[in-house]
């Protein structure tokens, strides 16, 4: 595990934007699942201002997960996407790879699945994403795997549908096989609401297998905290 501690949010996004650069300069092609959140979209800002360069026909987008919203919807993770990132970059429209978030959540979560079968190559007999960006919420879920739902975790499946505890509101998500499958797993973490959740994942204190977001350690041992002082102020 590397934890990257930076004191601010922008100075977050601009680290992991620099090694997100990098990663796609040094591969021929870089499949990549994207998150939502407040933090993913500064990384958006600052790769569409500051990376123009960046070779996007090389790279492939998915989500790791999707509210199954319209993809005109104010909530749903690839308009947020495409706001901040996709209308301000090149990249060819067979390279993005978005949730149908309108369908039917049963069969998008089949469908998306194997879309994910048949774009990835295919490691461990799982398919394998270069780069998985995830965030953690409050309550330590991360992807859509929620901790009432955490059992969702260990599903035989590629993608599962998941329901918010709070709003009911119902949501696409990969599942760990593929979170953990991944050549790298990079965690996008600010502010000091998250600070407890962090605490309790990174130093494995009692309980903390409840929370989804400790189960993430891919098998290839490449996990990366990015974090901002707030977020990592319990840790220090």
């Amino acid at each position: 595990m590397q934890i990257n501690i930076s004191p601010t949010k922008l100075e977050v996004a601009q680290i992991f934007s620099e090694y997100l650069e990098e990663q796609i300069k040094s591969n021929k092609t870089t499949h990549i699942a994207l998150s939502g959140g407040s933090t993913p979209k500064v990384v958006f800002d600052y790769m569409a201002e500051y990376y123009k360069d960046v070779d996007w026909s090389t790279v492939h987008l998915y989500w790791g997960d999707e509210r199954c919203v319209p993809p005109t919807d104010s909530e749903s993770n690839y308009k947020m996407t495409v706001e901040h990132l996709l209308s301000k970059i090149n990249i060819p429209k067979d390279n993005v790879h978005r949730v149908h978030g309108e369908d039917l959540p049963e069969l998008e979560a089949e469908r998306y699945g194997k879309v994910l079968e048949g774009e990835l190559p295919i490691v461990n007999n799982i398919p394998q994403f270069d780069i998985v960006i995830l965030g953690m919420g409050d309550d330590g879920h991360t992807a859509s795997i929620f901790p009432h739902e955490i059992d969702l975790w260990d599903s035989k499946n590629t993608c599962e549908v998941a329901v918010h505890p709070d709003s009911g509101q119902r949501r696409i998500t990969i599942t760990g096989k593929l979170i953990n499958n991944a050549k790298t797993v990079a965690f996008l973490v600010t502010g000091n609401s998250k600070a407890e959740k962090v605490r309790t994942i990174i130093t494995k204190e009692e309980g903390h297998d409840s929370y989804p977001a400790s189960l993430v350690m891919p098998t290839s041992g490449d996990l990366i905290w990015f974090l901002d002082e707030e977020a990592a102020a319990q840790i220090n």
